[in-house]
């Protein structure tokens, strides 16, 4: 089969679009044929060995963990899919991922494919969508009413949260630039800023959840807009739990494990016509140096898809 891999840690010029060997499924896995798969900046920071020290890899690695497909094949104790169901999943991170034609993931990190959406869209659901939901529903448990800030609303992570936190009732206002405002507006957020014109620290307080997905600068300055007892949930670098208690506020910091009952959770929202992937842009597998430049560009308007073949 064809597959992306690196033999070693490096820049773009590590990916290898080659041959590989087919996965072979243990009695607890389905094997998948890929339809589609999606680029996330998790990819390329492994590609250059930011993350080698907490998730070790023998050479060479497909990369790659976001995948919608077809179950091609099942293990013995396999109960819950069977051959012909299209799937979707974010499957183990520590194992070899979905840039390929065939991948290998155990039964319980996977769930049927949302009914109303292509693969191509499915495929950017998973690891952002798991994301946000760990973020602003198991860890902040936001409820009706909360005010939510949500930075960078028109990224990949960005559009999902906005509709889940919608979804529950919040009131939702996003950072994003001017020309993504329309877009943001039309995924549910009650407040859009412009973060190229106004400064949120300056004009927003009272914020019940504050959804960090920059880091930096901003999650420092997101600190001042909490109202007491609020919290500031960070997918970039553990906000500081000094700064937490002298502020009489709460802090948290999400790294997303593999999670199909919160992609079933998804698919239900997706079926209710409450949650829509936005996809930025598409690219054939053989053309990943050009998705991992548009994604380590940091300019991407939803997801970036990789489309693998036919189901």
């Amino acid at each position: 089969m064809k597959a992306v891999r690196i033999h070693e840690y490096g820049n773009r010029n590590v990916l290898a679009f080659e041959d590989a060997p087919m996965p072979s499924i243990t009695s607890s896995e389905v094997l998948v044929k890929v339809v589609a798969a999606s680029v996330n900046p998790v990819d390329w920071k492994i590609r250059e060995g930011y993350l080698k020290e907490m998730v070790p890899y023998s050479m060479p690695v497909t990369l790659g963990w976001d995948v919608s497909g077809v179950v091609t094949e099942v293990g013995f104790d396999v109960t819950r899919f069977s051959v012909g169901d299209s799937v979707y999943s974010r499957p183990d991170i520590k194992r070899n991922g979905t840039y390929a034609e065939y991948v290998a993931i155990q039964e319980n990190e996977v769930a049927l494919k949302p009914l109303t959406i292509s693969h191509n869209e499915a495929a950017s659901l998973p690891l952002a969508g798991i994301t946000a939901w760990e973020a602003l529903i198991t860890t902040a448990q936001i409820s009706a009413g909360q005010k939510v800030l949500i930075h960078a609303g028109s990224g990949g992570v960005g559009t999902l949260a906005v509709q889940i936190a919608k979804s529950r009732g919040a009131y939702v206002i996003a950072t994003t630039s001017g020309k993504n405002k329309a877009l943001v507006e039309s995924l549910g957020a009650d407040e859009v800023i412009d973060y190229q014109t106004h400064n949120f620290a300056e004009v927003l307080s009272n914020i019940d959840v504050v959804f960090d997905t920059l880091g930096g600068d901003i999650q420092e300055s997101s600190w001042s807009v909490l109202k007491q007892d609020g919290i500031l949930v960070s997918i970039v670098s553990p906000p500081s739990e000094e700064k937490a208690k002298e502020l009489n506020v709460r802090s948290a910091f999400v790294f997303i494990e593999p999670n199909a009952p919160i992609l079933e959770e998804l698919s239900k929202l997706v079926e209710q016509g409450k949650l829509r992937p936005v996809i930025g842009a598409e690219f054939a597998l053989k053309d990943i140096v050009k998705a991992h430049t548009l994604s380590e560009s940091g300019r991407t308007v939803g997801k970036i898809v990789l489309y693998v073949g036919q189901p």
